[in-house]
């Protein structure tokens, strides 16, 4: 494993260079270093230095100084990656005891990243790389490694750095963070480390929701956020994010269904990382069938259990979920719209279009495919191995045909109202010469402009009735055909009849 100085975005080089002319050091720490060492790449980047906060802000021309810290944001104007805009330099620092699991109670800058180092986390994030210390082989950059983290990446542990229960007592987030990276990196918990994050779970009750709800995104945008979950379960981790999905375990489900409540709804998650989803497919797949185990009631005449209901007490469970995980209100009444609506449909042969526009009104357009996505993963965390089945495809097309947009004079940039202003009196003649402009504009939709409707609108306007009549209805008539066709390309695409 090896850093290449080429591999430093130039914004974080200008960031380090300049304060290397300026007589400091500079050392990019912590994360980014480890994601380049594994072949990953960085999300965001860390600088640390020797220099004060206030030697930092002489040396650039646009930072911000706005906590207790020390860390100043650098701000690259030029940057057109989002997460090179601000490039954090953070001092050497020292840290107090942490009397509230959450920060120190003092901080003390140092001369020595050493310092620094040893207060990190894990020994895959106590690791500092520059590309020009004095002393360095010409082209080759030095890589701080005290604690061996580069061995612990080649083993694939997330080990604490010095006594776990030290470092969990200090910042509680950290036990959480253990978890999300076992996930993003599909890493292990060395034994001491687990053993040492299973004690200090309680803990979890000091941090704030925000920062809780922060770490919970990022195990949920992992690619396994299933093995974060059940280990977040097993360590007693998920029950200070969302201890309502306990309330599934052991809850057996109908014949349909081969696991658990709770396994199933993480195996939905997880289908929905598999397929790389946004997060709120994710997050609703998460819940989706949170309700059930508060609904689920046995069924003499089925002889099996029934769930009547669940979507709608899902739906409030798991507003109330993020709410309390202070989610901004448009992610929650996304997923909370996702997770009421889930079920539905139940037989594509008595289904009707206005019962699917009526759907797509529910949720909206925008998230409508959302909607057939978490039903995917929905019959995914069944144990069922065929994502799309007729019933789905039929569905699809049935959502798109609702969708589409409707050949009808109403796509004209001209209407009736605009007809009558052109010198016509209300009655069938507007109709009939709607419909033969529809008939141009389908024909040529470049046609399709106010200025060449007037016009044209004012020619038939002097043909008579008689004339006008038959124009209108040859034209309703190729509408028709038109629509016929267009559905039956919806259909084939979708392999239904």
């Amino acid at each position: 494993m090896q850093i290449r100085p080429s591999q430093i975005p130039p914004e974080v080089v200008r960031v380090t260079e300049g304060l290397e002319k300026a007589g400091f050091e500079a050392w990019i720490v912590g994360g980014c270093v480890r994601d380049l060492l594994l072949g990953r790449t960085p999300k965001d980047w860390d600088v640390t230095t020797n220099a004060t906060p206030e030697q930092i802000q002489a040396v650039f021309p646009h930072t911000y100084y706005t906590n207790e810290f020390g860390t100043v944001g650098v701000v690259n104007d030029d940057a057109t990656d989002e997460w090179l805009k601000v490039v954090e330099v953070t001092p050497y620092r020292l840290e107090g005891k942490y009397s509230d699991a959450r920060r120190p109670d003092s901080v003390e800058f140092s001369q020595n990243i050493e310092d620094d180092l040893k207060r990190r986390d894990f020994t895959i994030n106590a690791l500092a790389y520059s590309a020009h210390q004095p002393g360095s082989p010409t082209g080759k950059g030095q890589l701080l490694d005290p604690y061996d983290g580069i061995k612990d990446m080649g083993g694939r542990w997330i080990r604490a750095v010095g006594e776990p229960r030290e470092r969990f007592d200090e910042d509680a987030l950290r036990i959480m963070r253990a978890v999300r990276l076992s996930a993003e990196l599909d890493f292990t918990l060395e034994p001491t480390t687990g053993a040492a994050l299973l004690e200090s779970a309680p803990q979890l009750e000091k941090i704030s929701k925000e920062r809780i709800r922060d770490e919970f995104v990022r195990i949920l945008e992992s690619a396994q956020p299933m093995k974060a979950l059940t280990l977040s379960h097993k360590l007693g981790i998920l029950q200070y994010i969302a201890p309502e999905l306990e309330q599934g375990i052991g809850v057996e489900q109908n014949q349909a269904h081969s696991f658990d409540v709770f396994e199933h709804n993480l195996r939905a998650a997880q289908h929905a990382a598999d397929k790389d989803w946004n997060f709120i497919v994710r997050l609703s797949a998460l819940f989706h069938d949170v309700g059930k185990p508060k609904s689920r009631r046995w069924s003499d005449e089925k002889r099996d259990w029934t769930f009547h209901g669940h979507d709608v007490v899902g739906a409030r469970m798991t507003k109330k979920i993020l709410e309390g995980l202070k989610f901004p209100r448009e992610t929650i009444e996304k997923a909370t719209s996702l997770v009421r609506w889930h079920m539905f449909f139940s037989d594509p042969e008595k289904v009707t279009l206005s019962a699917v526009r009526r759907i797509v009104a529910n949720v909206g357009r925008e998230h409508i495919w959302d909607l057939v996505n978490l039903r995917i993963c929905d019959r995914i965390g069944t144990g069922r191995p065929k994502e799309q089945p007729f019933r789905l495809r039929k569905y699809q097309a049935m959502i798109e045909q609702a969708m589409r947009d409707p050949i009808s004079v109403g796509m004209l940039q001209i209407d009736g109202r605009r007809i009558i202003e052109l010198g016509q009196k209300p009655g069938p003649r507007i109709g009939w010469a709607l419909h033969a402009l529809l008939e141009e504009v389908l024909e040529d939709p470049a046609k399709n402009t106010a200025e060449y409707l007037e016009g044209r609108a004012g020619e038939l306007l002097q043909l008579s009735d008689k004339e006008l009549r038959i124009i209108g209805e040859q034209a309703k008539e190729t509408k028709e055909v038109a629509e016929e066709a267009e559905i039956k390309d919806i259909h084939k695409k979708y392999f239904v009849d």
